[in-house]
């Protein structure tokens, strides 16, 4: 019966190998040429602690990676993004 169990996890594609890659949105289009001046957009790729997100979570390429954290630095240089995010302790 444990073998029975250990089969299906394979065929649904469980585990850290069965997911499928990211691909990057802006190898793909799905965004446009990365600006400072779009704050919503960049809000993507920032964690609720305001820290750039890594490659592995965001699915960006390292190409991009490298552009988006200089566009991001760029736009809390400006004040568009927060620096960090306020936290309030209870």
């Amino acid at each position: 019966m444990a073998r029975e169990q250990r089969g299906d996890k394979r065929r649904r594609g469980g585990g850290r190998r069965g997911r499928r890659p990211k691909v990057c949105a802006f190898c793909t289009g799905e965004h446009e040429i990365m600006d400072y001046h779009d704050g919503k957009m960049l809000r993507r790729y920032i964690s609720d602690t305001a820290k750039i997100l890594p490659r592995r979570r965001s699915g960006v390429c390292a190409k991009h990676q490298r552009r988006l954290a200089t566009t991001i630095k760029r736009a809390r240089m400006l004040a568009i993004i927060p620096i960090t995010e306020r936290l309030v302790r209870k």
